[in-house]
């Protein structure tokens, strides 16, 4: 079941050793008193932060490092390159006038990984 992803939401990569955690920009659109993502945060470092190690022999690093081991496949630091937005987004949710993120999306790195969320960040709260 599709659920609206905010800071705090983990995520994995094909090619990732390690899950990481979303970071949603900045904004005043709030969901379980943390910030919404929409598709573009979409950012290395900044909204993505790295996966442990890559194994993905379409990274330069990889690919160098496993030649020089003669084959053998040697991971090397995460570093992703994010070329798109998050997709497909949800259309008729926006969050400032860009469609919201929910947990059904994904996002392509250049080195052939999918990113995608095993948990959405939201919290169920109860008010007193």
């Amino acid at each position: 079941m599709p659920n609206q992803v905010c800071t705090g939401a983990a995520m994995m990569c094909t090619f990732g050793a390690a899950p990481s955690n979303f970071i949603a920009t900045p904004r005043t659109v709030k969901t379980s008193y943390m910030d919404a993502g929409n598709i573009m945060d979409n950012k290395p470092i900044a909204n993505v932060p790295p996966f442990g190690a890559c194994t993905s022999l379409a990274n330069p690093a990889v690919a160098s490092a496993t030649s020089a081991a003669l084959g053998v496949l040697t991971p090397q630091p995460c570093v992703p390159v994010l070329p798109a937005p998050w997709a497909p987004g949800v259309g008729n949710i926006l969050i400032e006038n860009i469609p919201a993120l929910d947990n059904m999306c994904k996002l392509n790195c250049a080195w052939a990984g999918v990113i995608s969320f095993t948990s959405p960040g939201q919290t169920t709260h109860e008010i007193p």
